[in-house]
């Protein structure tokens, strides 16, 4: 091999280029955290919800789908896959969010709603609350 080429492929390897980037493993989670803030009172409630679970959190009905962490030996990425619906007052959902909330970016995609904040806090494997029957 030409040593300016041996150099660069030195270099390259070195430096992480010519390596393929090491993927963090995704732990599936039973229960996602949330927090929820009633922007007319002030009022903010930490709740637990169970993946598939529908709660209702003031005029907002949450269901999460997937909740992900990763080990603790790698950089923590929290992260929920979310539907929210607005129940008005004849009782008819619309849909408002549909996608990814990320713990450490609350700000990333947050739910656009007049009233109330919600942000996922983390996911975990057991929760306080009795899972749905």
């Amino acid at each position: 091999m030409i040593p300016a080429l041996r150099f660069l492929a030195t270099v390259l390897v070195l430096s992480g280029l010519g390596a393929a980037p090491a993927v963090a493993e995704t732990i599936a989670n039973p229960v996602a955290t949330f927090s929820g803030l009633d922007k007319i009172t002030g009022r903010i409630t930490n709740f637990d919800v169970y993946i598939d679970e529908t709660v209702q959190f003031g005029a907002l009905q949450l269901t999460p789908k997937a909740c992900y962490t990763r080990p603790p030996t790698e950089t923590q990425r929290t992260s929920v896959f979310l539907e929210v619906d607005q129940v008005s007052l004849d009782g008819a959902l619309t849909r408002i969010f549909q996608g990814w909330m990320f713990a450490d970016s609350p700000a990333l995609n947050a739910i656009d709603h007049a009233v109330y904040d919600v942000w996922l806090i983390d996911c975990k494997q057991t929760s306080d609350v009795a899972p749905p029957e």
